[in-house]
């Protein structure tokens, strides 16, 4: 087939037109050191080997781009690239090689993670072991990585802290002590532990 034309779209892509119909659109760095230009002949597997270098540059080039911004983990990074840069298997060689380099670590991840959603959230650990999940973290590695958090010591401290800052008249108002009891259920935490906590902030 005959490359009739090369048009420049956004995102830095390049519209190939093959026997004057519109073919795929490339990487434009990769079309530049193909050196390819109209008129010239393309095979299917030149072709093909052509798309799949895109692919691939445009999978890597997304994924150090949300790396740049935060921390990911290997499947969240995985699928966010397949859905807006790259087909899924470009996007899950990209995330394998950023392993292989040391970029993409799980385990660090879940670690920051988890001290984030527990310090900063005050999530309780039922909360963060489904976020950990949703992100892909295998539950064995979820779990060692919550293991230094004592689940009633850190449940105790951090339903204190959100009923002092976010619910200070739950004592004084039942409306305001059902939204606290509600929130702090969404936050992870047990009614068991809620209560008892209330239920010990009461006798002080």
């Amino acid at each position: 087939m005959e490359l009739t034309a090369a048009e420049p779209r956004r995102k830095h892509l390049i519209q190939l037109y093959l026997d004057g119909e519109p073919g795929p659109k490339i990487d434009t760095e990769v079309f530049l050191l193909s050196r390819l230009k109209p008129g010239d002949e393309l095979g299917e597997e030149e072709l093909r080997a052509l798309v799949e270098e895109s692919d691939a540059r445009r999978a890597r080039e997304k994924a150090l781009y949300l790396l740049e911004h935060r921390s990911h983990s290997k499947r969240e990074l995985t699928e966010k690239v397949a859905r807006t840069a790259a087909s899924r298997e470009a996007a899950q060689a990209a995330a394998d090689r950023l392993e292989e380099l040391g970029l993409l670590n799980d385990r660090a991840f879940a670690e920051s993670y988890a001290r984030e959603l527990i310090q900063r959230k005050r999530y309780g650990l039922r909360r963060v072991r489904q976020e950990l999940a949703r992100k892909g973290i295998p539950r064995d590695m979820a779990e060692e990585v919550l293991a230094p958090y004592g689940e009633e010591d850190s449940a105790g401290e951090n339903i204190r802290l959100v009923l002092s800052k976010r619910y200070a008249l739950w004592r004084e108002d039942e409306k305001v002590r059902r939204r606290a009891v509600a929130a702090l259920q969404r936050l992870g935490y047990s009614y068991e532990q809620v209560r008892e906590v209330m239920g010990g902030l009461d006798t002080e």
